[in-house]
């Protein structure tokens, strides 16, 4: 499936960098048909992440965080958001990231790593492309109480449910991130 579009980036201009990088982007876009045009975009940057959903396949439960995310907030979601846990891979590869990300925020160790889809989240804005991994844990692999890293802000609540409930909690709006719904999918589907 190849484009049949083309670009050409014309200038890119840094109007924000502290955690994410937002640059006004001009570029010259021919279209399908043949027609070209200028077009202003901007797009924000702030690399690429890995997220994970830890399944516990003898009890059939997962693992899932549940942490207040401001931009979430601001668009009017008023509570703390139920996800799969994730990060950015902060030059590691993304395997190695969403093994660090469960450690930290879930405190497990997760086992069998298993890559499901490379996915952008959010493309007409986000740079960001999101690895998305099942893995597995049991009780016996608690390393720690998780919750994430205090001085990176993270005030994360680790949560255990039924496989199926999780799953439920998608169909009853409790679970709207995209990360965490295509996982919960993908493993009911398995």
């Amino acid at each position: 499936m190849g484009s049949s579009y083309k670009v050409e980036i014309l200038a890119q201009e840094v109007l924000a960098k502290f955690w994410s990088t937002l640059s006004k982007v001009t570029l010259h876009y021919t279209r399908r048909d043949g027609r070209s045009e200028v077009l202003v975009r901007e797009v924000t940057d702030h690399g690429h992440a890995a997220a994970v959903l830890a399944l516990d396949p003898a009890r059939k439960t997962v693992l899932l965080v549940k942490q207040m995310r401001i931009a979430a907030h601001m668009a009017g979601y008023g509570q703390a958001m139920i996800e799969v846990c994730a990060g950015l891979l902060d030059g590691d590869d993304a395997r190695t990231c969403a093994t660090r990300e469960a450690e930290e925020e879930l405190g497990f160790r997760v086992h069998d790593l298993r890559e499901v889809a490379h996915v952008y989240m959010s493309p007409g804005a986000l740079t960001e492309r999101v690895s998305l991994f099942t893995g597995s844990y049991s009780p016996e692999d608690k390393i720690t109480t998780g919750g994430g890293v205090a001085t990176e802000g993270e005030d994360i609540e680790v949560i255990e449910l039924p496989l199926a409930k999780a799953y439920a909690m998608i169909a009853s709006g409790e679970i709207v991130d995209a990360k965490t719904i295509i996982l919960l999918q993908h493993a009911m589907l398995a």
